[in-house]
C-alpha cells in the first residue's frame, strides 16, 4: 500500500515527529521557513499538512495540491489558513485550541506583572549600575478587577489565576452561557459594562471577520482612565493607531502586548511607548506547551487519517 505523505512545513517538538514517522503508512517531509512559491512544488502531491503560525495555507497552495485531504493547525487558531478555501474542497481543518492555555495564561501574568511593577524598565536600569528605588514604585494585582473578553480555555486558564491573585473576574463572551461563567468564579457582563467596571481588560478572542478591530477609539474612551489592556491574543483584535492615541493621552495606563497586527512590525512607535511592556508573540513559547501542541496535533490527525 503506498504511503500517504505528510508535509510539515513549521518546527514541531521531536517527540511529536517521532510520534508521526511511527505510523506505518505515513511518510513524512519536513521544511520551515519557506515561502508560497517554494511550497507550491511541495504541496502537489501531499495527503495531510501539518503548520504552526509561521506557513501560510493559502487558497493558492490548497488549490494546487490536489490529494491533500487535512490541514492540521499545531495550536489555536486558523488565521494563517484560508479555511473557506479548504471547506470549498472538503479539506478537514484541524487544531488544538487548549494545548497551550497555561502557557498563554502565564504570559498575561508575567506581562502584567512587567508592567505594574515596572520590572523591565528596573532591570535596565540595575544592569547601568543604577540604585533609583523611588522611580519603580509599581502597583499590585490585588483588588483590582480583570475583565476577560473571551472565555475559551485560555480565557479561563486565565480567571483561574487572577483569582490566585485575589482579582474580581469579570467577563464576556457571547458563546458561553451565563451560569458557565459563574461556575468559574467570573460575572458575566456585556462587552460596554464590562469596559467601564474593569480596571485591566485582557482579550482572548479568536481573530474573524467579526472580532477585527474589536478594541478601538471607543472602546477605550469606555474603559476607566488609566486603565490597562493586554492582547495575548491576535493583533488584529486592536486598532493600534487609537490605542497609541490612548496611551499618549493618558487614557489607557499602560498596554501589555504580546501580539500584533503586523509581525514583525514595520512601525516601533507602539513597541517604545514608555507605558508599555511587550514580547514578540511567545505566548506559546514553553518548552511544555510545544510538547503538548506538536503530540496533540499529530495524534489528532493520525485518529483522523485511520478512519474511512
Amino acid at each position: 500500500m503506498q504511503k500517504r505523505a505528510v508535509l510539515v512545513s513549521d518546527p514541531l517538538s521531536a517527540q511529536a515527529i517521532a510520534s508521526l514517522k511511527s505510523a506505518p503508512d505515513i511518510s513524512v517531509h519536513e521544511v520551515k521557513g519557506l515561502s508560497e512559491d517554494a511550497l507550491v512544488p511541495l504541496v502537489r502531491e501531499i495527503d495531510a499538512w501539518i503548520v504552526r503560525g509561521a506557513t501560510k495555507v493559502t487558497r493558492r497552495l490548497i488549490e494546487g495540491a490536489p490529494r491533500l485531504r487535512w490541514v492540521a493547525r499545531a495550536g489555536a487558531g486558523l488565521d494563517n489558513i484560508d479555511v473557506v478555501a479548504a471547506k470549498e474542497r472538503g479539506i478537514a481543518v484541524l487544531n488544538v485550541p487548549g494545548a497551550n492555555a497555561v502557557a498563554v495564561a502565564e504570559l498575561v501574568f508575567g506581562l502584567l506583572l512587567g508592567l505594574l511593577r515596572k520590572i523591565p524598565a528596573a532591570d535596565a536600569s540595575l544592569r547601568r549600575g543604577e540604585w533609583e528605588k523611588s522611580r519603580f514604585q509599581g502597583r499590585e494585582l490585588r483588588g483590582k478587577t480583570l475583565g476577560i473578553v473571551g472565555l475559551g480555555k485560555i480565557g479561563r486558564a486565565v480567571a483561574k489565576r487572577a483569582q490566585a491573585f485575589e482579582m474580581t473576574c469579570v467577563g464576556h463572551d457571547p458563546l458561553v452561557p451565563e451560569a458557565d461563567a459563574r461556575a468559574l468564579g467570573v460575572e458575566p457582563l456585556s462587552l460596554d459594562t464590562l469596559l467601564a467596571r474593569a480596571d485591566i481588560v485582557t482579550l482572548h478572542a479568536p481573530m474573524m471577520a467579526e472580532t477585527k478591530g474589536l478594541f478601538g477609539a471607543a472602546q477605550f474612551a469606555r474603559m476607566p482612565k488609566g486603565a490597562i489592556l493586554v492582547n495575548a491574543a491576535r493583533g488584529g483584535l486592536v486598532d493600534e493607531a487609537a490605542l497609541v492615541a490612548a496611551l499618549r493621552s493618558g487614557q489607557l495606563g499602560g498596554a501589555a502586548l504580546d501580539v500584533f497586527g503586523e509581525e514583525p512590525p514595520s512601525d516601533w512607535i507602539l513597541v517604545n511607548l514608555p507605558n508599555v511592556v511587550a514580547t514578540p508573540h511567545v505566548g506559546a513559547a514553553t518548552v511544555e506547551a510545544q510538547e503538548a501542541v506538536g503530540e496533540e496535533i499529530v495524534k489528532l490527525l493520525l485518529a483522523a487519517m485511520a478512519r474511512p
